[in-house]
């Protein structure tokens, strides 16, 4: 009698385990940079809202010689940032055209809350002049978003 040869079905414990390690470290790897590429995302719409509010600013500065007191005055029509709770505006002195005397300052925040980001809580801050990055001097309050997410350094 012929005793037949067994045919292997399945994997060995040793292959499955190699196959577990090698997921992992692809994860370990693949995981931050999927969280990084989604604020980051997250994070463009802040800079998208604000550099439209800004534009619009410096459109109500030509055609009526101020900054407007808040974005229902602007020329645009704007939903609210999906991913950021909190949107204060402030400033919006009078400036003459002419002589540019007086201070146009203002300034819109948007600030993401530590509950609905990885990142911990952070903010974007606008004025007229454009993004204010963390650490400026000129104004009176700076942005905080982390670098690993903030779309202007890529």
């Amino acid at each position: 009698m012929r005793v037949q040869d067994r045919r292997r079905e399945g994997f060995s414990l040793v292959e499955l385990a190699v196959v577990i390690v090698i997921v992992g470290v692809l994860a370990a790897f693949g995981v931050p940079r999927y969280r990084d590429s989604v604020e980051r995302t997250k994070a463009a719409e802040a800079f998208n809202y604000l550099a439209a509010v800004r534009s619009a600013q410096e459109r109500h500065l030509t055609h009526d010689g101020q900054y407007s007191a808040g974005t229902k005055f602007l020329d645009i029509q704007l939903d609210p940032p999906r991913y950021f709770n909190k949107i204060d505006m402030t400033g919006a002195a009078d400036v003459d055209l002419l002589t540019h005397e007086g201070d146009p300052g203002w300034e819109m925040v948007l600030s993401r809350d530590s509950a609905s980001s990885s990142y911990g809580a952070y903010k974007v801050v606008f004025s007229e002049r454009g993004y204010v990055p963390n650490g400026a001097a000129w104004a009176a309050q700076t942005s905080n978003i982390p670098i690993t997410i903030n779309p202007t350094t890529l």
